[in-house]
């Protein structure tokens, strides 16, 4: 089987999204290696920008890759708008499956096509949303969903939200939650440990939340302060953040 995979969100330094298909496509070659019982997978990486260049990691060695350079906005709006061109057109071989780690298809002439939807918080909050995400996602998505072949959800909650809102029938939605990490969550910090909060540092992640209930934690008795431990935020800020 040949499957695309929009790599485009791993181009630069790996946000949620981007170390998500990072994560991905590891396991699948990991999975699907020439003599797996499954069958062979043929996985190739899809790119596109004007200056930005794709380099394939050493653990997804195997992979094949195009990279285009195509302007990111210019060919957002042909895919998401037109729906052109297709994805056989751009690798210029064919293809079984397109992946897109977003809620807007990557067209293709024939092969089956596949979208991930994370969450709907630009429904909910298109106000906290930029660039073609505020133009493209809230117009679009219902139909784009509608006419995917197959929806994957990393979580119930999510996949709930889907045929509620999009009004797509639940047999069309896989949930696939991520795998763990690499390095164990479980094993215990020095000392009194501490509160780690990994993400972009933006309004939808609702970091105000968190902050409030860590700043009733320290309101607490004496005795039950002496063990609040300490509140680490990793991630990049955004525009948002700044605002």
């Amino acid at each position: 089987m040949r499957v695309l995979i929009d790599y485009r969100s791993a181009l630069r330094s790996r946000s949620g999204v981007g170390e998500y298909v990072h994560q991905l496509v590891t396991a699948l070659v990991s999975q699907f290696s020439p003599n797996a019982p499954q069958g062979p997978l043929d996985v190739t990486l899809f790119s596109s920008s004007w200056k930005d260049r794709l380099h394939v990691a050493p653990e997804l060695d195997g992979v094949h890759a195009v990279d285009r350079r195509i302007p990111v906005s210019v060919l957002n709006f042909a895919w998401h708008r037109l729906g052109w061109p297709p994805a056989e057109t751009l690798i210029r071989t064919p293809i079984d499956v397109t992946h897109s780690l977003h809620p807007l298809l990557l067209p293709a002439r024939a092969a089956a096509r596949v979208i991930t939807i994370h969450d709907l918080n630009f429904l909910a909050h298109p106000e906290r949303t930029r660039a073609e995400i505020r133009r493209d996602y809230p117009a679009l998505v219902r139909e784009h969903a509608h006419r995917a072949d197959a929806i994957i959800v990393p979580s119930h909650f999510t996949a709930i939200e889907v045929e509620r809102q999009l009004g797509v029938h639940a047999e069309r939605i896989t949930v696939c939650s991520p795998g763990a990490p690499d390095w164990d969550p479980r094993r215990p910090a020095p000392g009194a440990g501490y509160v780690l909060f990994l993400g972009t540092l933006e309004p939808r992640k609702n970091v105000g939340t968190l902050l409030a209930a860590y700043e009733r934690l320290l309101s607490a008795p004496v005795d039950r302060q002496q063990r609040v431990p300490d509140l680490v935020l990793a991630g990049q800020d955004t525009l948002e953040s700044q605002a």
